[in-house]
């Protein structure tokens, strides 16, 4: 699955499906358990079981009265049922009383349900004819208006899958059933480091002719973030031979992942295969992709467990944002557990006008959408301002030729 790399080889091309699919690291990060309020997102590294059934008891689903259903057959507007009102429920509490034939019992939604009963009738169809009477117009089946004891989770059952990025409602549910901690994998630690002479750190104040601030790995440390990587800014590394590979050396042992921004591109400058080469593996050197096609796949060996995963991204920022988060997003996520990522939101639009593309590539063309039109962005790759102008992306799939005005399409929205 990978393939030995030396001196500047290059463009060992791969598509994004083949990398997608072929380029699958198996490091995982270490276990640790976290508080509840602390595991929003986080990776839980196995299923988590019920402690005990959910909601534990029989309940009522409706404000009403518990009965026994057979006691509301062929009911209707026409010719009632009448039924004694022999008590309340009260919330939080153990029923009091018992549902004899032809009584009810008082219920407010969340209740116990009193032995005797096997269904709870609406409110809105009963009436109090009298003190102690209550009509009934509409006939319940058995188990109408509740949920079992064990409906919402079976005791022994998962609260939540492992793999899966917990979510809001997962919380609750844990919650329910008592869980205050879960065991999770702990927050991939991803290494960035910048290269270049021409790269300064973003605090400089006065720029000298041919400088340019870092802003790639501000916006990629975002990114790592946003998929649940602890980001780590080593620095920027100059074009000095070797230095690159010195600071690879440095990280490794401590880093889950590392990138390496501004070191990929084609020229006398690149140092990033040739440091990579002399430390690991690289599986490919140039992605069929448009823009990002000087991109390295890699594996080092890291300080424990399996080998960590690099990535070299082009050194225009465009590039190696839109690169980063179609490929190196998924990877943090597995690194933490989670196969497949949480899909990001998206929406079908009409585009505005004819998009070319070359076949066997995949184009990433950003998009701003005004009333259901999607309105393509372009200017060279070396500037933001097309990505933070941009709404989302929509994708010129490798085998297409292009997509024609007013075809539909799926863009996915930027958060």
């Amino acid at each position: 699955m990978t393939e030995r790399v030396t001196g500047r080889e290059f463009f060992t091309a791969r598509t994004v499906s083949q990398t997608l699919a072929g380029f699958r690291p198996v490091r995982r990060t270490e276990v640790e358990t976290v508080p509840l309020a602390e595991a929003l997102h986080r990776v839980p590294a196995a299923e988590v079981p019920a402690p005990g059934p959910l909601p534990g008891f029989v309940r009522s689903t409706v404000d009403g009265f518990a009965v026994r259903a057979a006691d509301t057959y062929g009911a209707s507007d026409g010719l009632p049922s009448y039924l004694d009102l022999v008590g309340a429920v009260r919330m939080g509490a153990e029923p009091s009383v018992a549902v004899p034939p032809g009584g009810c019992v008082a219920m407010p939604t969340g209740g116990v349900l009193p032995a005797g009963a096997d269904a709870v009738v609406m409110v809105e169809y009963t009436a109090e004819t009298m003190p102690g009477t209550i009509e009934v117009t509409r006939p319940v089946a058995p188990g109408g208006g509740l949920v079992r004891a064990d409906e919402d989770v079976a005791a022994g059952a998962a609260l939540v899958p492992a793999g899966r990025p917990l979510r809001a409602p997962d919380l609750g549910l844990l919650a329910a059933a008592g869980v205050t901690a879960v065991p999770v994998h702990a927050r991939p630690r991803v290494v960035i480091i910048s290269t270049g002479d021409e790269v300064v750190p973003p605090c400089t104040a006065e720029l000298a002719a041919g400088q340019v601030r870092d802003a790639t790995a501000s916006a990629l440390a975002g990114l790592v973030t946003d998929a649940g990587g602890e980001p780590v800014l080593a620095g920027i590394v100059p074009d000095d031979p070797g230095a690159l590979e010195t600071t690879l050396r440095g990280v490794l042992p401590d880093a889950d992942m590392v990138i390496v921004s501004a070191g990929s591109s084609v020229g006398a400058r690149d140092e990033t295969a040739g440091a990579v080469a002399a430390l690991g593996r690289i599986w490919c050197h140039g992605l069929a992709i448009k823009p990002g096609k000087p991109t390295l796949l890699a594996e080092c060996p890291g300080g424990s467990g399996a080998d960590v995963p690099v990535v070299g991204l082009p050194g225009n920022p465009l590039s190696a944002l839109v690169v980063f988060r179609l490929i190196g997003v998924p990877l943090v996520w597995r690194l933490a557990g989670c196969e497949v990522p949480p899909p990001e939101p998206g929406t079908r639009a009409r585009l505005s006008r004819d998009l070319a593309s070359a076949a066997g590539r995949l184009d990433v063309v950003q998009v701003t959408i005004r009333d259901g039109v999607a309105e393509p962005l372009f200017g060279p790759s070396a500037l933001l301002s097309v990505l933070t102008r941009a709404d989302g992306y929509l994708v010129v799939p490798e085998p297409a030729t292009g997509l024609d005005a007013g075809s539909e399409v799926e863009v996915t929205r930027y958060r």
